[in-house]
């Protein structure tokens, strides 16, 4: 998985890129410990994004959690097969998806 990251003031754009699964997971999760403090709005950009598993929910619903006692996190570009991953797993309730 490729990370791309670019800061705006207090916005961070992640965008992904390959698979969010077992092995991917550990480096999200340590880029976002890395990065997130002063961070109001964080956004995902999923258009490259093919797969993610239960680890990578997990670090998304962390990051979620997270940005919810600090600002507001954004996925954009969430591609159908991330929907129904979402849709199955009622991540579309937690997560906010444009």
């Amino acid at each position: 998985m490729n990370i791309s990251k670019t800061q705006e003031g207090s916005t961070l754009n992640i965008a992904l890129e390959g698979r969010l699964d077992t092995t991917a997971s550990p480096l999200l999760e340590e880029e976002l410990g890395a990065n997130l403090d002063g961070i109001t709005d964080l956004v995902f950009d999923f258009d490259a994004l093919e797969y993610v598993s239960s680890a990578g929910l997990r670090v998304l619903l962390s990051a979620q959690k997270r940005m919810n006692r600090q600002g507001k996190m954004t996925i954009t570009n969430a591609k159908p097969l991330i929907m129904e991953i979402f849709d199955i797993t009622g991540f579309t309730d937690i997560l906010n998806i444009e």
